[in-house]
């Protein structure tokens, strides 16, 4: 299993999902880079999930908030004060790890040692994962900031103005997608655990005894995005998260656990906020309906990794079959949906029709261009960064104005007419 996550941290590389960040001055430990196909992957996962939880609902906002918002916010929310992981220090190798993620500790009676070299370990001493920044000239105590560790918090802040400008009444929710910062003890496996990380989720309002009724519904609907994204539901694990684990804000979390390579561990998460942070942000209860006491209302959250939905997409769509490999992507999710192709690059009536059909494709879907090599090695290399189709423009095509088109998955070819392409490829679109 190994193998597969080195396998597919080198196609990453090598066909420009995911570069190493700043790689020409020797790289900074944990910074990725998405390179022309990986935004295109995260991108497309990014829109097809705001467009299923946001755009197609009558019960959903979004907003787009600060990635630095005013270090009360963190004071009201307890991450200044809870926000931490326990950090233990070897004492030989001076290597740092966070205690409960130590490979194979000893029993809690004796001394855990170190994983790498075997060395006597630090007591365990809380570590705060905020991102810290100075805002202004000056680096002093008064100008400190500091980068947000998750996006809700600009949910909540802002659920008044939402409020007023949107006149939604209960349940509703506030959407939003963004970038957090957490300074991680040990962060690793690729783009699984990074500092700088993309996430994907919403604050559901709802009323205190209705709570789980609507946790049980989004739980339902995350499972269905799970299928969105390909992922074998058979590899997702729901973890009931105990009492004395979960965040400081949560009365129940189930984390969405996804058998990665290197073990299985969290995906996605979903936690019963209460009403903890609406409280401790707005000292009068800030929703009122007519002819009704203000309450404050409860919060279920859905919480999806972006960066892991990529690992994972690119997890389940990874195989080796013969003499190729191919990214069975999901169409929706493929960076390109087709290629075209001349079959002779130097034959240039071939070229001319095969360009008139990728210029006119190119209005409405991301399409390649590929005329190097030979044919087989031209689809071959679609294959390996997931275009769903090849179509290829052959002598046939100038008179009878049609394609050959080769399904990835099948390798099956068949022939299109010309006028018929942006109808399939707006079908699979719809599918």
């Amino acid at each position: 299993m190994e193998d597969l996550m080195q396998k597919i941290v080198s196609l990453a590389k090598r066909r420009g999902f995911v570069f190493p960040g700043s790689e020409i001055y020797g790289g900074l430990a944990n910074s990725l880079d998405y390179g022309p196909l990986g935004v295109e992957l995260k991108n497309n996962i990014a829109q097809l999930w705001w467009k299923r939880f946001v755009q197609t609902r009558n019960d959903m906002v979004g907003i787009d908030a600060a990635l630095i918002m005013n270090p009360k916010v963190w004071e009201a929310s307890g991450h200044l004060k809870e926000f931490s992981d326990p950090l233990v220090e070897c004492k030989k190798c001076h290597k740092r790890f966070r205690f409960d993620e130590i490979v194979n500790p000893k029993p809690k009676t004796q001394n855990p040692k170190c994983s790498d070299c075997g060395g006597d370990l630090t007591e365990a001493k809380q570590f705060n994962l905020m991102l810290k920044t100075f805002l202004g000239p000056a680096e002093e105590q008064a100008n400190i900031a500091y980068f947000r560790p998750e996006i809700a918090q600009s949910m909540f802040v802002n659920f008044k103005q939402v409020l007023d400008t949107t006149r939604r009444k209960l349940p509703f929710g506030i959407a939003s997608q963004g970038k957090a910062f957490r300074n991680e003890i040990t962060p690793g496996n690729f783009i699984f655990r990074t500092r700088e990380f993309n996430l994907m989720e919403f604050e559901y309002f709802v009323e205190e005894k209705e709570w789980k009724k609507w946790f049980e519904y989004w739980q339902n609907e995350m499972r269905e995005w799970l299928k969105d994204l390909g992922i074998n539901l058979k590899k997702i694990h729901e973890n009931e998260i105990p009492d004395g684990e979960r965040a400081h804000y949560s009365k129940r979390t189930v984390d969405f656990e996804y058998e990665y390579p290197f073990g299985q561990k969290e995906l996605y998460g979903l936690a019963y906020r209460t009403d903890f942070d609406l409280r401790n942000h707005f000292k009068e209860p800030p929703y009122k309906e007519e002819g009704a006491d203000a309450f404050y209302p409860h919060v279920i959250e859905p919480t999806f990794g972006l960066d892991r939905s990529v690992l994972a997409a690119l997890l389940e769509a990874y195989s080796e079959e013969e003499s190729r490999i191919v990214l069975k992507l999901p169409f929706k999710l493929a960076p390109y949906k087709a290629a075209v192709f001349p079959l002779l690059a130097n034959k240039p009536e071939l070229v001319k029709k095969a360009k008139e059909i990728y210029d006119s494709l190119l209005k409405d879907f991301m399409v390649a261009w590929d005329a190097r090599g030979n044919i087989g090695k031209r689809y071959y290399s679609q294959d390996e960064i997931g275009t769903p189709f090849c179509l290829t423009v052959d002598f046939d095509s100038l008179e009878k104005d049609d394609v050959t088109l080769r399904d990835r998955d099948t390798m099956k070819q068949e022939r299109i007419k010309i006028k018929d392409l942006a109808d399939i490829l707006n079908d699979k679109l719809k599918n």
